[in-house]
């Protein structure tokens, strides 16, 4: 069977619904930890499989775990958080969740159930923009802001932000100032790199701060393509994949997977296909499912886990690139 198949990936699909909960949640693994981010990356890869009664469970587990202020704490276990943290790209993921949805199903109805629980994500989102622009990456129990932003979590915001005005715009309401949120962050982004990683060592080590503003946009494409050619040799092992640390010879399947998504939006489609067939060597034999990562240097993989969220990103990798479903233009477009 080609990889180019959706059926090639019913293993990962298979797995995904194995792991779901009764009551929609998504863990990394069967009764293990999940955090909402994950939790939703998993939920469109049922989308892209046509699993759409398994995809609203998982989507609307999140409507019923809301907090008053619109946010979600950033890890549970069994439905139960085991942290007061709430961290601001998880709790914006939500709109991607649901653009990503409606660009497959076209079901306006479940959309509008939606929108309550989408408008207090974004509510949230907004409060927590500085005068600068940028995005602080979380808040802890009660209204203690950590004072800090990421460039990855930032760039994630700035998508779903786009998604979240995509989805007003269908029902033909106003933005609540989500457009001119985006422009201040995008600003941001660009210009000022003094507003991430104020209060600890930079993270340009990783390969997320490399690939996700060219994945999410931020980026026009004269910048995008001399980043990805500067630090290619950085982070890309031939014939292996994407690191996910610049200095360790640990290829990662969910980040290069993801880089494969930035690649196919700036017409590397080539390149693309070529890391995503690649990553196919790192399905576990047995059962066909994709480890987290190779520690080339050791000829292991590690961790030892399959978690559903590397199961949810490489068919949206493999979506993007062999169009399977409307929501392979998720990260294609600007919406």
């Amino acid at each position: 069977m080609r990889s180019s198949d959706l059926e090639f990936y019913r293993s990962s699909i298979d797995y995904i619904l194995s792991v779901q909960n009764d009551d929609g949640s998504i863990p990394w693994e069967k009764e293990e930890k999940l955090d909402p981010w994950d939790h939703i990356e998993a939920a469109m890869a049922l989308s892209i499989a046509n699993k759409k009664e398994e995809s609203e469970r998982a989507l609307l587990w999140l409507k019923d775990q809301q907090l008053e202020d619109g946010s979600w704490y950033s890890e549970y276990r069994d439905s139960i958080p085991t942290t007061k943290r709430r961290e601001t790209n998880f709790t914006a993921y939500i709109a991607t969740g649901l653009w990503h949805y409606y660009l497959i199903f076209e079901d306006k109805a479940f959309l509008e159930k939606m929108l309550p629980t989408l408008s207090q994500s974004v509510s949230f989102i907004l409060s927590m923009q500085t005068e600068d622009g940028d995005i602080y990456w979380a808040a802890e129990e009660g209204k203690e802001i950590l004072d800090d932003s990421l460039i990855t979590g930032s760039s994630s915001i700035f998508k779903s932000l786009e998604c979240a005005s995509a989805i007003y715009k269908k029902f033909n309401l106003p933005d609540k100032n989500i457009r001119s949120s985006m422009e201040r962050l995008k600003h941001s982004l660009n210009n000022n790199p003094e507003r991430y990683d104020r209060s600890w060592d930079s993270k340009s080590r990783y390969s997320m701060d490399w690939y996700y503003p060219i994945m999410c946009g931020v980026y026009n494409k004269e910048k995008s393509v001399k980043l990805i050619e500067s630090k290619w040799s950085d982070f890309i092992v031939e014939g292996k994949g994407c690191k996910c640390v610049r200095e360790e010879p640990w290829v990662t399947v969910a980040e290069s997977s993801e880089l494969v998504v930035a690649l196919e939006r700036i017409g590397f489609s080539h390149r693309a296909k070529e890391l995503l067939d690649s990553l196919h060597q790192w399905r576990d034999q047995d059962d066909n499912l994709y480890w987290t990562g190779y520690v080339y240097t050791d000829k292991k993989f590690w961790p030892v886990e399959k978690p559903t969220w590397t199961a949810g990103a490489i068919l949206i990798a493999a979506d993007t690139v062999y169009k399977f479903t409307p929501g392979s233009e998720l990260f294609l477009k600007n919406w």
